[in-house]
């Protein structure tokens, strides 16, 4: 497998780490374990996530995100604290899957592995942001279970064939990028438009009253 593929693989388990790093963990950890997914010579490096150990703390990281993900204000609390949590990680997982021969790549996985998960957590972080405003009750469960089976979808795809990895991660980062502009603009209307409507957005210059006229002198 060539370096593209290598780095494909990397980005799309880095972009997926910053939306659930602990599920992103624990799927493939257990494909792993129980042979469910036979382990390519190119991820040899990551079959420390099939140890038990590793499991176990994945698996409860997954069942408090799993719950957490889905109450309104939590889930930003959540995205709040795994801010630094999501990136690391997913640098570290970028990190696995390279020679570790070559000092070179490594620093440039680690990186872009951390970039690409503090995209997508980013963008998973501002979407919670604007959901939460919505004053109906269902629609962070609905937004977080989406976000549980597209990461595992891509994430079997991702792993399963390499190719299609680096395409993956194209367009997640694409897409997140897309996303945190349009929803920091969405935000910006939402306050102006709350601002407005409570009376404190400033007074439109032909709104306000004339300056007395000064004596003359």
């Amino acid at each position: 497998m060539g370096i593209i593929e290598i780095l494909g693989v990397a980005g799309s388990l880095s972009l997926l780490a910053g939306w659930r790093l602990y599920l992103t963990i624990l799927a493939t950890g257990t494909a792993m374990h129980f042979g469910w997914l036979p382990l390519p010579e190119h991820l040899a490096a990551l079959q420390i996530l099939a140890n038990p150990w590793v499991l176990g703390v994945a698996a409860v990281g997954t069942l408090a995100e799993f719950f957490a993900d889905k109450i309104a204000w939590v889930d930003s609390a959540w995205d709040m604290i795994h801010s630094i949590i999501r990136p690391l990680g997913g640098a570290l997982l970028a990190l696995a899957l390279v020679d570790s021969s070559d000092p070179a790549w490594q620093v440039i996985a680690f990186l872009l592995g951390g970039g690409g998960a503090l995209l997508s957590h980013g963008a998973k972080a501002t979407t919670r942001a604007v959901v939460n405003v919505s004053p109906e009750p269902f629609s962070n469960a609905a937004v977080s279970t989406g976000e549980d089976v597209a990461t595992g979808g891509l994430l079997a795809l991702a792993i399963a064939y390499p190719p299609l990895a680096i395409v993956i991660a194209v367009l997640m980062a694409i897409a997140a990028v897309v996303v945190i502009v349009a929803l920091r603009r969405l935000l910006r209307n939402i306050k102006a438009t709350l601002k407005s409507a409570l009376g404190d957005a400033p007074a439109p210059p032909d709104a306000l009253p004339p300056a007395p006229d000064r004596p003359a002198a």
